[in-house]
């Protein structure tokens, strides 16, 4: 096995890495929560309160109306020039017939070669995994249950794991790296090299508002006062990378830090929607989000816009939004309103996203 791969943002790796991982840190992953709905009940599971346990479907930060919404499914993926899709819950699953028309049509769309991976707790529906794979599923990754990863004969999804590793698809083990689980995450690495899994891919650990109260619990604490990755958890995980370069597996090892996904993954995706759906009058920031300026009123904003566009040196240079009841416009025109007292004039960044959650609003 080759040295150990210093990555992006304390991630690293032991040869070979994922398909999979490699669009993630391109930002190229689409993110579809295929339902909430979830058997495992792990007691680290960081799903928001508005996704866990419902039915509820998202295209990274786009909820789909329904399951046949996927005109939002097709719109995203160009949005952010995906290259592929990361299925996760939940349990996809739960969901077998939904998840498998999701990847059929996918593949219909966007080709053979956009690359579609899926996380399962394998603990339902074992049996339609070749389903999935014969419509296109190219990588499929379990997740079992701590209790079980120091001996994995006698893990309840030992089968549906080796049964896949029969199918034409890349399996893989995804887990979070529980602080001082050292020698149970190397047992469950060295089975996993000797079934001939081809990945284990190894979370950073960290806090959310649906598990604080049970990593507390467990004594957990953060890292440092900028993060919310856990304490331990990436020192335990370079330990376990370290033991498996000393026992010389095939396997490919991948740790993902809590800043990878959030200043690599995330980063890259939003960068590459705003390039997309950028606005004429809006600035990319150095992050991704977007820069512009807007007038709000108690008043009715059409009426004002009206009255506004009629100005010759305002005319194709202010815009109407009437989903958020405001008037925007680019950062050097709103400075034209600084000292208007008719109008609330504000400079605003906010994500590119489909949700558009606003970062901060200036005053003017």
């Amino acid at each position: 096995m080759d040295d150990i791969v210093e990555w992006l943002n304390g991630s690293s790796y032991l040869k070979p890495l994922s398909s999979a991982c490699k669009m993630c840190a391109e930002g190229s992953k689409m993110v579809i929560l295929i339902t909430g709905l979830c058997p495992a009940n792990c007691f680290y599971c960081p799903l928001s309160i508005e996704k866990q346990n419902k039915d509820r479907i998202f295209a990274d930060e786009w909820e789909l109306d329904s399951e046949n919404d996927v005109e939002k499914l097709f719109l995203e993926t160009k949005y952010i020039g995906a290259k592929g899709a990361g299925i996760t819950g939940g349990d996809p699953l739960i969901v077998w017939q939904r998840t498998e028309k999701y990847i059929k049509i996918l593949k219909e769309k966007f080709g053979k070669n956009f690359n579609i991976h899926l996380y399962t707790s394998g603990l339902k529906n074992i049996d339609k995994i070749k389903n999935l794979v014969d419509v296109g599923l190219d990588e499929i990754r379990f997740h079992p249950d701590p209790k079980e990863w120091n001996d994995m004969k006698k893990s309840k999804i030992k089968d549906a794991i080796e049964n896949s590793i029969d199918f034409n698809v890349k399996t893989a083990i995804e887990i979070p790296v529980l602080p001082d689980k050292v020698n149970e995450i190397f047992n469950l690495i060295s089975w996993a090299d000797n079934k001939k899994i081809d990945y284990i891919n190894l979370n950073e650990l960290e806090f959310s508002e649906t598990n604080a109260e049970s990593l507390i619990f467990k004594k957990y604490d953060v890292k440092d006062d900028i993060s919310s990755a856990v304490f331990g958890s990436e020192k335990t995980a370079y330990e376990i990378l370290d033991k498996c370069l000393k026992s010389n597996f095939k396997i490919g090892i991948h740790y993902c830090s809590s800043s990878f996904k959030d200043g690599i993954q995330l980063k890259n995706r939003i960068f590459r929607r705003a390039k997309n759906i950028k606005k004429p009058y809006q600035e990319i920031t150095e992050d991704g989000t977007l820069l512009f300026g807007i007038i709000e009123s108690d008043n009715d904003i059409s009426k004002i816009f009206s009255f506004l566009i009629s100005a010759p040196n305002l005319k194709d240079k202010i815009f109407l939004n009437n989903e958020k009841n405001r008037i925007e416009t680019s950062l050097e025109i709103i400075k034209n309103f600084e000292k208007n007292k008719n109008y609330k004039s504000f400079i605003i960044e906010e994500y590119p996203t489909a949700d558009a959650l606003e970062v901060e609003r200036i005053p003017l």
